[in-house]
């Protein structure tokens, strides 16, 4: 089967226009989160030890990197996996000639690790190759024995592309730091899931506090807006050196200050795994929360 890199077809649906999923590509056999926030935020740091933490609990972990740059997993595979796209690309878009090694990379712990890739910078649409993805991984039937799916996902700006992981998640979680630019992105997330949640089963899970001392600003959003905190993981040096060693948190020399955000995470994933409730969250106007968050 031919498959060419082009724009997918969009459709209107309440409140956007959204990227057609095919109904035919919905993940039903894992429990799906899809992780989002502000570009730089820490997303793929989150989602890598997220996945550490689930294979730790005995589950079947799949990673999908949904970024061009396809450097979600190195932490897990401990180099830069190969993307879909460069395996589709290999055999000029021939999928039925790939086989699952040719672009799935076992990570440390188990976890499984696919990293989607994306069009050349300026073209086509990142939705597309995340559906691409998700097809190839059932087509294969990679997808019959996973526990969990973890969706590590670009940026902050959640356009109809790059949305589109929302349409297989069950939960979609933030990542987010205690200052205004983080909190501003969340908002606007936020509004992203809410949209989606019109459409597709995916709702907001919650939000993780990321390279952050205090949660003040973080909670006082929280209350005013209707999200919860699900964990917080400070600001700490190992977790900078853990990125530089190519590691996951859980493979560096353990210590005190390390063992309790390991502890914390494996809480995440007994957390999620277990199932959070859906926050019925309200995003605010942008100007509303300008003011909102002027404080000092």
């Amino acid at each position: 089967m031919n498959i060419a890199i082009r724009n997918p077809v969009a459709r209107r649906e309440e409140g956007s226009l959204q990227v057609a999923l095919d109904p035919t590509l919905k993940i039903d056999t894992a429990k799906v989160f899809a992780v989002y926030g502000k570009g730089g935020i820490g997303k793929s740091t989150t989602s890598s030890n997220l996945s550490v933490a689930f294979a730790k609990l005995g589950k079947r972990v799949l990673q999908i990197g949904c970024d061009p740059k396809h450097d979600s997993t190195f932490t897990l595979t401990k180099r830069l996996a190969p993307t879909v796209i460069d395996a589709l690309e290999a055999v000029n878009f021939h999928s039925e000639e790939l086989r699952p090694e040719d672009f799935v990379v076992p990570g440390y712990g188990g976890v499984l690790c696919v990293e989607a890739g994306g069009p050349p910078a300026g073209t086509g649409c990142g939705g597309y190759v995340v559906g691409q993805t998700v097809k190839l991984l059932k087509e294969h039937h990679l997808l019959e024995d996973t526990d969990v799916v973890v969706f590590d996902v670009l940026g902050d700006v959640v356009c109809g592309g790059f949305a589109s992981p929302l349409q297989h998640a069950d939960r979609a979680l933030i990542v987010t730091a205690n200052d205004f630019d983080s909190i501003f992105a969340m908002n606007r997330i936020v509004a992203a899931i809410h949209a989606k949640s019109k459409n597709y089963g995916v709702r907001l899970g919650g939000v993780i506090a990321n390279r952050s001392a205090g949660t003040d600003e973080i909670d006082r959003f929280n209350a005013a807006t209707g999200l919860r905190r699900l964990a917080h993981f400070p600001d700490l040096d190992v977790v900078r050196r853990s990125r530089l060693k190519k590691a996951t948190l859980f493979e560096m020399e353990d210590s005190p200050e390390l063992r309790a955000v390991t502890d914390a995470y494996m809480r995440l994933a007994e957390t999620l795994w277990a199932g959070v409730e859906p926050c019925e969250a309200q995003p605010m106007k942008d100007r509303d929360l300008f003011e909102f968050l002027g404080f000092d």
